[in-house]
């Protein structure tokens, strides 16, 4: 069995996802933070750069090998490499698997929690959906299409997310001309809170016209975006706010 992400193939991870939410169910949704399975196919489809509706194929494949209220596709023989995959893992235990699948996209539980003293444990329990809302679906979701977007048709992007230059994607047109800086956003619902780090703030306001904050929205249902460029210019109203963080740790001599 094959515990480390970087060695699992993107395919295998969707089926090992559709095993885990056919296995666990809702234990399993409330555990990644998610409320629904269709917010759960979105995101963590999104993230792993592939089709919502991939992960919902193969939840349906295994539904038939587990007790739950579903029929699931039980009227096809399972696919060869999908039983493969269930012959290898359907064994692991639940924070073994649930462990596993918030691997695939980078996240780590015990890390994370380390930094989020401030949050009970519903909070904690929800920062795998949480984060993946705002960070690598919305941006998977920008990437898949950027292309048939009117103001960035004809654009080569470049995604700049681990330069730490203010914004997730640089979008130029040509060598020698100004390029668009697009800061993305990811909302669970259809409208919501949306902020600013003090870096993508100054950016914004530097760029001014060639900055575009595009936010996902929608992600529990069907995801759709909106555009709003040079948001501090426009109807949108930005509030400053502080927030102190207190991170624990115990120190001993060795």
């Amino acid at each position: 069995m094959n515990l480390n992400p970087a060695r699992i193939a993107t395919r295998e991870k969707l089926i090992l996802t559709g095993i885990y939410l056919s296995k666990f169910g809702r234990l399993g949704l409330k555990r990644l933070g998610f409320r629904t399975f269709a917010e759960a196919y979105n995101v963590v489809g999104y993230a792993l750069g592939s089709r919502p509706s991939s992960i919902k194929n193969y939840r349906d494949e295994f539904d038939p090998f587990f007790p739950n209220a579903r029929m699931g596709w039980h009227k096809r023989e399972i696919r060869g490499y999908c039983k493969k995959v269930l012959d290898e893992y359907q064994g692991l235990d639940f924070d073994s698997f649930s462990g596993l699948v918030m691997s695939f996209v980078g996240y780590s539980e015990s890390a994370s929690s380390a930094v989020e003293t401030d949050q009970g444990p519903e909070e904690r329990r929800s920062g795998f959906a949480r984060r993946l809302i705002t960070g690598l679906a919305a941006e998977r979701y920008f990437e898949t299409v950027h292309a048939t977007v009117p103001e960035f048709r004809g654009c080569e992007m470049e995604n700049t997310t681990q330069l730490g230059c203010g914004y997730d994607f640089k979008l130029s047109r040509g060598a020698g001309k100004r390029f668009l800086a697009v800061e993305v956003k990811g909302l669970r619902e259809q409208a919501g809170g949306v902020s600013l780090t003090p870096r993508e703030y100054d950016v914004a306001a530097e760029f001014q016209d060639r900055f575009f904050l595009f936010v996902v929205k929608n992600f529990q249902k069907t995801p759709y975006h909106e555009i709003f460029p040079n948001p501090l210019a426009g109807n949108l109203r930005f509030t400053r706010t502080e927030r102190v963080l207190i991170q624990v740790s115990w120190l001993t001599r060795v």
